[in-house]
């Protein structure tokens, strides 16, 4: 027996242990009522924060209606988090002098890519380490072609039935990045600024 006790071997062997016996899967309780809850995608932009922490509480959810025989499912994801992600790899670049502007379209997608894979490979282990009961035989990306299919196949629904139209609107714009922004990314400030008026002769 060793002198110390190591958490972290014992706590691999017993996640390994339940996701080799597929108990974190819904046909451990093939008879029972269904009960899903689907992660929250966190972004694949950068590891997982302090925050990300909140996902005991629906950890607790799913075990408990596991336990109560529930067919339950917890279904794992990440976020490519489109233009969020290539701001956080910008600034990645610039801190090694460089900028997108040195890159093509096509390095520059590659780059952003590995990138995001790489932190999505290192947030799923951090999930591992948290030993949260996901199904990760069914965990989805959004960049995965079958959710792609389904957003555009979502829209093109909502359009034909009138639920959403396009038409012009006031967009938030970015000339740095030549992006159009949500009202979620833009950053505001209160600032003192000269208002000038200005007189037009007859028109």
């Amino acid at each position: 027996m060793d002198k110390a006790y190591s958490h972290q071997d014992i706590e691999e062997k017993i996640y390994e242990m339940w996701e080799k016996g597929g108990y974190f899967k819904p046909e451990v309780n093939p008879r029972g009522k269904p009960y899903c809850i689907i992660l929250p995608p966190p972004n694949a932009n950068a590891p997982l924060h302090f925050g990300h922490a909140m996902y005991v509480v629906e950890d607790i959810l799913i075990r408990y209606h596991r336990m109560k025989g529930y067919k339950t499912l917890w279904l794992p994801g990440a976020d490519h988090a489109g233009f969020e992600t290539q701001f956080v790899f910008e600034k990645k670049l610039q801190e090694d002098g460089k900028s997108r502007f040195d890159y093509s379209r096509e390095e520059l997608y590659q780059m952003i890519w590995d990138h995001v894979q790489k932190n999505k490979s290192g947030m799923e282990g951090q999930l591992r380490k948290l030993g949260f009961s996901l199904d990760w035989s069914r965990e989805k990306f959004t960049l995965d072609q079958d959710i792609i299919t389904l957003v555009y196949r979502t829209f093109k629904k909502m359009y034909d039935e009138g639920l959403i139209y396009r038409g012009s609107r006031l967009v938030n714009y970015c000339t740095k990045d030549g992006t159009s922004f949500s009202d979620l990314e833009v950053v505001y400030e209160e600032k003192k600024t000269p208002l000038y008026y200005i007189k037009y002769g007859p028109l």
